[in-house]
């Protein structure tokens, strides 16, 4: 019989392993090639794997829940199995992604998913329909079986916990999406009809550190224990800031804009560290080198339901305010997605991190490693202010900025904290940059 082995695949720089969250397909079942067979997930997100060889599935080596190291096996396809197995796959020509399988291209630009890379035009390959599980029906009358109901893998794993069938749903999400208030809406039925739950047992819990939590963990670690962090902190008259932030949501073209004031911090860290270039710099431990960046990633800190995040914006520096929005809302949507690609997560320059959004006044957050700064914003409230020797009440928001002392020294990352808080203050000097 000629069985394929199909092994786990390198998803990205430095990601040695994954997690097998849910099998899209069953051992007997009829798979066509670059079928989603498999979600995986990873340190850094969760990737739907396609199938590189049309036939049918033989064995599964790994249960749901299971973690396997890259290179190990993943199933076996008996690649003579089932009806319409293409000859493609058996020739071996590369398929989706660069998996096996032969299928129509078409252009398509794609960041790179393996290793950092630059964001380059790939030839992206159509796959074909996938077959439903368990192949053909009994009767071999050929129906279509019904789509997918579309919803992100988070949605999928918390409807899967909870019981609910998707297919039930119908998505409230941008295009018929299926939603976490989906779920919930159709959870609420049982819960109302469901007999009051007994107060917890006292005891201990144990939860496994694993993937984001633990990619999290070692690089807190890593920061924290090699790099001499400071932390500095300045009180801003944000008053202005929020003015401008209205006025830009009232133009035409932000009709669809999701403008935080985070935007408009992000474009003053952007022009500060022109002033401060050593804030937007990294050690390189190897060659006993300072490596100062005269370009911008702005890295963004996440906050996702498995842990910390930090996609960045590439080339940050040369956005206006509305195209920052507009990337802050698209990096952060896929990062607590899950979705974010690798390159994403790799070659920031500086950070910010709002913890304003969860009320918070202010925070001593740690370094990006191998950043040199982070900038932390808190929340940003009327209070009492003294303005031309007169108390007026003002909107004011505590920032940070935690650096790396081997780098700068205390006064310089006190200079461009209080250059930041001049562009702030004044956002209107934003312009001319």
């Amino acid at each position: 019989m000629p069985e394929r082995e199909f092994k786990l695949p390198d998803l990205g720089e430095g990601l040695t392993d994954g997690e097998v969250v849910r099998w899209l397909v069953g051992e007997g079942d009829t798979i066509t090639l670059n079928q989603p067979i498999v979600e995986v997930e990873t340190a850094k997100a969760v990737v739907e794997i396609p199938a590189p060889y049309a036939g049918r599935v033989t064995k599964l080596h790994a249960a749901e829940g299971a973690s396997l190291d890259v290179g190990a096996p993943l199933l076996s396809v008996d690649t003579d199995g089932g009806a319409g197995a293409g000859a493609g796959a058996a020739a071996g020509e590369p398929g989706i992604d660069g998996f096996p399988g032969a299928a129509e291209e078409e252009p398509a630009s794609q960041a790179t998913l393996v290793g950092p890379g630059e964001r380059k035009q790939v030839r992206r390959r159509k796959a074909a329909a996938p077959a439903a599980r368990g192949g053909p029906d009994a009767a071999g009358n050929g129906q279509q079986p019904a789509a997918r109901p579309m919803a992100t893998p988070p949605v999928r794993k918390y409807a899967k916990e909870h019981g609910v069938d998707l297919a039930m749903l119908s998505g409230t999400g941008k295009g018929g999406r299926i939603t976490h208030d989906d779920v919930d809406q159709a959870l609420e039925p049982a819960a109302a009809a469901a007999p009051a739950v007994a107060p917890r047992e006292r005891g201990e819990e144990r939860i496994a550190v694993r993937g984001t939590r633990k990619l999290t963990a070692a690089a807190m670690v890593a920061s924290a224990f090699s790099i001499p962090h400071v932390t500095e902190f300045l009180t801003v008259d944000a008053t202005a800031l929020m003015a401008l932030r209205a006025r830009l949501k009232a133009l035409p073209q932000a009709e669809e804009v999701r403008l935080t004031p985070l935007a408009i911090v992000a474009k003053a860290v952007c022009v500060a560290v022109r002033q401060f270039p050593m804030m937007n710099s990294a050690w390189d431990e190897q060659a006993g080198e300072i490596v100062v960046k005269h370009y911008v990633n702005l890295g963004i800190a996440t906050d996702t339901s498995t842990g910390l995040l930090v996609p960045n914006l590439k080339d940050a520096d040369t956005l206006g305010i509305l195209d920052l929005a507009r990337e802050l809302t698209r990096v952060t949507e896929l990062a607590r997605d899950r979705k974010v690609a690798p390159a994403d997560l790799a070659g920031g320059t500086i950070t910010v991190t709002n913890v304003g959004g969860f009320g918070v006044e202010t925070g001593t957050p740690i370094i990006n490693k191998p950043e040199c700064a982070i900038v932390a914003t808190g929340l940003i409230a009327p209070r009492p202010w003294v303005v031309d020797g007169e108390l007026a009440v003002r909107q004011l928001m505590t920032t940070s900025v935690s650096f790396d002392h081997r780098i700068v020294d205390g006064a310089y990352a006190a200079r461009f904290l209080a250059h930041l808080r001049d562009l702030l203050e004044d956002p209107g000097l934003l312009a001319a940059f």
